[in-house]
């Protein structure tokens, strides 16, 4: 986990093996946050489990669990939406919002995020951090 990682209700975050988190990143855990082992999140990245409903008469205020599975790869300045899961081996573009499920294997990017091709990887990587010149 890098530095300046802001959390919003930590009790609610889960982050499995092998897993980086990149600086700056924000995790609202109200609803829960699943992440699985060996996930690469980048520098930036928001993750939200509330939201405001825009058609709601009284704005309501809605949401979802957010899970991100084993050797998944969120992308610089992503967001992530209430309710989506994101699947075994998926990529999602840097700057990309994600509105939607992500099936395994497949590179979303965008605003909304839109499929752009499958991942070609068999995925046996283990991530395994460390500084520079160490």
């Amino acid at each position: 986990m890098h530095w300046r990682t802001v959390f919003y209700h930590p009790r609610g975050v889960a982050i499995g093996s092998n897993t980086i988190v990149g600086n700056d990143v924000f995790l609202d855990g109200r609803r829960g946050i699943r992440v699985g082992n060996n996930v690469n999140i980048g520098g930036h990245v928001q993750i939200f489990t509330m939201e405001h409903d825009p058609d709601s008469d009284t704005f309501a205020a809605t949401g979802g669990e957010v899970r991100i599975e084993d050797h998944a790869y969120i992308g610089s300045r992503a967001t992530i939406l209430p309710g989506v899961v994101v699947g075994v081996g998926a990529v999602v573009a840097a700057g990309a919002v994600v509105t939607k499920n992500v099936e395994s294997g497949m590179i979303v990017g965008g605003v909304p995020a839109k499929i752009i091709r499958k991942r070609a990887s068999s995925l046996k990587y283990r991530l395994d951090y460390h500084h520079p010149f160490q």
